[in-house]
């Protein structure tokens, strides 16, 4: 799946099949529920999972907790757009 295919399945009712679960909360985010994409992240204890857990919280608005979550993942914390972090970890997590 391609970017651009997993931005237009968030035109769906419900998440394409098969998808891992860091990219099924991406999907809710990517349709307006915060809430179901953080459920979805906080259950996954990885690198990966943490770098979405910080995605969620730096949109949420909490820069403290997002930080936290960027240093257990191993990254910095980014200053580009919520869109094009998204995009970042989306296109990171189809290519894994």
């Amino acid at each position: 799946m391609t970017l651009d295919q997993f931005r237009r399945s968030l035109d769906n009712a419900a998440p394409p099949p098969g998808l891992t679960p860091l990219l099924v909360a991406l999907w809710h985010d990517g349709n307006g529920d915060w809430e179901a994409a953080h459920r979805v992240a906080q259950d996954v204890d990885d690198k990966e999972g943490a770098w979405v857990h910080a995605y969620l919280h730096r949109k949420e608005g909490d820069a403290s907790n997002a930080g936290y979550w960027y240093r257990r993942a191993g990254r910095p914390h980014t200053g580009v757009t919520l869109d094009e972090e998204w995009s970042e970890i989306v296109t990171a997590l189809l290519n894994d």
